[in-house]
């Protein structure tokens, strides 16, 4: 059997990590605690919550946590400990890229309005790139059950930022609200503007959210995605397209997408040739960061280094990194290769 590599060493992409949801849970312990905020059992207890968001009740409780979460981040110094803390935890797992996810009006409220927030953000992000050597960039999302105008508002800050490093623009929230052809405006203006259309579909409802994504926002990478591996059809126009799926094998089992890890299909996606990014997504709800990702895809889906060195390729393929960037990544993914099992220290310079 072969050796396996560290991948904790092999350099990758992270293209699926949202903001909040990066945090160490040690400092939302501490900053619980600086600002009086009652933390349930569920945040506060040291192992990930259980969760399961497959009806209504399971993702409002996912949601209140994670709100709950967000409202201990109430300052510019609370937002940059934040990112440089997810900047270090990504390098620590290999990342050489991150293309963090933000909705800035839920800090607004705190940090002196709308602008101000994107600013602040942006700034902390700026500085934890430069501070640990990790590319950073920013997604701008808008929340889907929201009003479509608030997304409007959204995107065209988003594209007066695209020069201070937002990349993308995003709908989270649960795609079972309202309808992605709502967005379309709004996407509109993001790509006018030169943002890549990155809205979460195929998680929680099922291939036919893919395919709106695709028809009706022109989505360019899909947050998630996983749920077209049910449709051959549109696995088959993923793939003729290259819209790469952002995929997050522990955030699918711990929201009940699947049961188990062995159900994510990970290998029908890649099989059928639909580039993937694997992610984080959650961290502090799901308790696993990135390269535990690729760990999943070795030990229950048999990925050989080989194959998780591509899936590496496909994650930088999939980033908005400048082309300099994706060479030096793309040649690190093949030293990291070449190296005989057990000397991957050295991997990505």
């Amino acid at each position: 059997m072969e050796s396996a590599r560290d991948v904790r060493q092999l350099p990758k992409a992270h293209l699926h990590l949202h903001f909040t949801g990066s945090m160490r849970p040690g400092t939302l312990l501490e900053l619980a605690d600086r600002y009086g905020v009652h933390l349930p059992d569920a945040l506060s207890g040291g192992t990930p919550p259980k969760l399961r968001a497959t009806d209504e009740r399971g993702w409002f409780r996912f949601q209140r946590l994670y709100d709950i979460a967000r409202s201990c981040l109430r300052s510019p110094e609370d937002i940059r400990r934040l990112v440089r803390e997810a900047a270090e935890e990504d390098v620590r797992d290999g990342s050489r890229w991150l293309e963090i996810q933000v909705d800035p009006t839920s800090y607004a409220p705190r940090l002196g309005g709308l602008i101000p927030a994107i600013e602040i953000i942006l700034d902390a992000v700026e500085g934890a790139s430069r501070e640990t050597g990790l590319g950073m960039r920013v997604l701008i999302a808008a929340n889907r059950v929201k009003h479509p105008l608030e997304a409007r508002t959204l995107a065209r800050l988003a594209v007066r930022y695209a020069d201070r490093g937002v990349v993308g623009f995003g709908l989270s929230n649960d795609e079972r609200r309202g309808f992605a052809r709502d967005f379309d405006r709004a996407f509109a203006i993001a790509r006018r503007g030169g943002l890549l259309a990155a809205p979460h579909g195929g998680e929680l409802s099922g291939p036919a959210s893919v395919a709106d994504c695709l028809d009706d926002l022109r989505a360019g990478r899909i947050g998630h995605g996983v749920r077209a591996a049910e449709e051959p059809r549109l696995l088959a126009r993923l793939a003729e397209h290259q819209v790469t799926c952002e995929v997050c094998p522990a955030s699918n089992v711990a929201l009940g997408v699947y049961d188990r890890p062995e159900d994510v299909p990970l290998r029908t996606l890649f099989e059928a040739g639909v580039p993937m990014a694997l992610g984080a997504d959650d961290p502090l709800l799901f308790g696993s960061r990135l390269a535990a990702q690729y760990e999943i895809a070795r030990r229950y889906h048999g990925f050989t280094d080989a194959e998780l060195a591509e899936l590496a390729r496909q994650s930088v393929r999939g980033s908005r990194a400048p082309e300099s960037v994706r060479k030096e990544l793309l040649a690190d993914i093949d030293a990291w290769l070449a190296a005989p099992p057990g000397d991957t220290a050295g991997a990505g310079g």
